[in-house]
């Protein structure tokens, strides 16, 4: 546990830092409209990175996995380093790639975790190394002014210091993931193709709500500075807000595993999803200078996701067939991040042509669906006895 735990916070700390300069680095190189890019490119790694760790924890075991994708992200880390002081945004783009490729390891990494407990402790053992993104999400970004600074000193080129950082925090996970569980997933004989269990009462509602949330969270956070900037907000402002988000996102995450394991995967994710209707209604209609409401409704919108996220991430752990789940998790969390590129992209999209009440509107239709699947009771098991 303490192996995986320092290898997703070290490997969320390096896509932190990379991910906050990309954007800035490509929008001044493409303009403003292009700046998300690179960050695109590193979204679509990671669901990509989901299959290909799965396949190959399947035939060398999770560790191998889990140091190939740490390696992969240190390597794309320097890539991004001469990408950045060549201003080249296509070589900027296939670094950020690799590193969404780590970042499939830190995310497949709370599966390690769950197999490591019995049934009636997977929630705790998943929430757990959710909460690693807390060390990296809070950390990484306070750690770009002083590699900025480092990065000076040597006389590297601008911008280059947070990249070099995160290659350091790759390196480092790599090395951490020396002590992960190795043993081979578990494969069935005859495999059952991944169309039917995808179809399966579990992985069905387990997917409609992760992805549902995935979609929701990522919209209408991503809308939010725009629509704050457009207001007037300064960064400041959009600083604290995106604190509280983070925090509700990650720093609860032992609470909702202890959550799961004591009531079960259909209380925490209705919770979720009525959380995310919420909190994307509030803050559609919270007045622009009141903050506190701001920020206490994209907390609630991080804390929403994180219900889903361990949620449906529990009900796989525990209800699919050992020799099947390896591969409807890395399906599933492939899934989850397409749609998080999709929804990114189209966000500011739907914000300028009509505004947060739209958005709202929007994100409170799509979650009627997993609303009412998981309502329904016949998808969802009870939790298990210890």
């Amino acid at each position: 546990m303490t192996a995986l735990f320092c290898g997703a916070a070290l490997m969320n700390a390096a896509m932190a830092m990379a991910s906050a300069v990309a954007v800035i680095v490509a929008g001044d190189a493409l303009g403003a409209a292009w700046g998300a890019v690179p960050n695109t490119a590193g979204v679509v790694g990671t669901g990509v990175g989901a299959l290909a760790l799965t396949r190959l924890a399947e035939r060398r075991g999770r560790r191998a996995g889990l140091i190939l994708g740490y390696a992969a992200a240190a390597f794309g880390a320097g890539l991004a380093v001469v990408a950045v002081a060549a201003g080249d945004v296509l070589v900027l783009a296939a670094g950020m790639l690799l590193l969404g490729l780590g970042n499939a390891g830190a995310q497949l990494s709370r599966y390690a975790a769950a197999d490591l407990y019995p049934g009636h402790r997977r929630g705790f053992a998943l929430g757990v190394l959710v909460w690693a993104g807390t060390v990296g999400a809070v950390g990484g970004p306070l750690l770009l002014g002083p590699s900025n600074g480092v990065a000076r000193r040597l006389g590297a080129a601008a911008m280059t210091g947070p990249f070099l950082a995160a290659a350091v925090a790759g390196a480092a996970a790599a090395v951490a993931a020396l002590g992960a569980p190795a043993g081979r997933v578990r494969v069935a004989a005859s495999p059952v193709p991944l169309r039917d269990l995808v179809r399966t009462p579990a992985a069905r509602s387990a997917l409609a709500v992760m992805v549902t949330a995935q979609v929701v969270m990522v919209a209408v956070m991503t809308a939010a500075p725009v629509d704050m900037h457009l207001h007037g907000q300064g960064l400041g402002a959009v600083g604290l807000a995106l604190s509280a988000h983070t925090l509700g996102m990650f720093a609860l995450s032992p609470v909702t595993g202890r959550l799961f394991d004591r009531v079960g995967a259909r209380p925490v994710m209705l919770a979720g999803l009525v959380s995310l209707a919420v909190a994307a209604l509030l803050a559609a209609v919270v007045p622009e200078g009141d903050m506190g409401s701001r920020a206490g409704a994209l907390f609630l919108l991080g804390y929403g996701w994180n219900l889903c996220f361990v949620g449906g991430s529990g009900l796989l752990a525990r209800d699919l067939p050992a020799d099947e789940r390896a591969r409807v998790e890395g399906a599933v969390d492939a899934a989850v991040w397409g749609v998080a590129a999709a929804a990114s992209l189209a966000s500011t999209l739907l914000l300028s042509a009509g505004g947060y009440p739209a958005l709202a509107g929007l994100s409170c239709v799509l979650l009627a669906v997993p609303l009412l699947l998981v309502l329904s009771g016949r998808d969802v098991t009870p939790p298990s006895s210890p």
